[in-house]
């Protein structure tokens, strides 16, 4: 893999951001035909399991070549900001598609989409941490005692926590064979409809708040771009399933606010 020229990096890293924003207003318009929301009209599909390691283990290794190439750098803010990172892509891409359960397919045109997403947000998080860096990791160990790193990191693990306990809660609704719906409405689910993605909402504004770069930042936005539009859409499935009386007052992905 090339190092790519800071021009060509920012550059990348500009139209990315305005992508997201294109994400962002689409989706709200374009519901993406997985999961709860799988359609044949999206074409041929894969095993979930499968989908779900293809999509997502490029990040982890694009994000560890990166890491490598540059010299196995043990310098600590970086190294703590990559291992946040693969923390997270480690249980994504190795540990949940395990725990998945039923048969469910996920189209291949969704899983591309997401493998192109993974390997150029590699390219841009790990070109951020190890090719044009925060000036400031200079300081080495110290920079952590920075507020922002501070209470990044206690974000990052607040929000794996929120969004590891939402999953497990979803996985739990139903006993084996039973094939009704349920509304989750433990943990986070008492205030929002999707308190998976507002777990990993968080994760990723904790990563860049402790990481203080623009390139950072395209993490959450991203995120957000894609996330929340869907959980508008989940938040409105509830309503027309089980009544506005039974979602109640919670949100759609942002307790107390939205």
């Amino acid at each position: 893999m090339v190092q790519l020229s800071l021009f060509n990096f920012q550059l990348l890293t500009y139209f990315m951001y305005a992508l997201a924003l294109v994400v962002f207003i689409s989706l709200y318009f374009v519901t993406a035909g997985y999961g709860q929301f799988r359609s044949k009209a999206w074409g041929l599909s894969l095993d979930n399991k499968v989908a779900w390691v293809l999509m997502e283990a490029p990040v982890f290794f694009v994000m560890g070549y990166i890491w490598w190439t540059s010299g196995c750098s043990l310098h600590v803010p970086e190294l703590v900001l990559l291992c946040l990172f693969e923390l997270h892509y480690f249980q994504r891409s190795f540990v949940f598609p395990l725990l998945l359960s039923g048969k469910s397919c996920m189209p291949v045109a969704i899983m591309l989409m997401g493998v192109c997403f993974n390997v150029i947000n590699g390219l841009l998080q790990g070109g951020g941490l190890y090719w044009y860096p925060n000036p400031d990791f200079a300081e080495g160990a110290s920079y952590l005692l920075r507020w922002n790193a501070i209470v990044g990191i206690a974000l990052f693990f607040a929000g794996m926590t929120i969004n590891l306990h939402s999953d497990y809660v979803i996985r739990h609704l139903r006993a084996p064979g039973d094939t009704r719906h349920y509304l989750p409405s433990r943990g986070f689910y008492r205030y929002v409809t999707s308190a998976n993605y507002f777990g990993e909402l968080l994760e990723w504004v904790g990563f860049a708040l402790c990481a203080n770069t623009l390139v950072a930042w395209l993490f959450p936005i991203w995120t957000a771009a894609n996330l929340v539009p869907r959980a508008h859409s989940i938040h409105k499935k509830y309503r027309a399933e089980f009544s506005d009386e039974a979602v109640g007052r919670r949100k759609r992905v942002i307790p107390f606010i939205y």
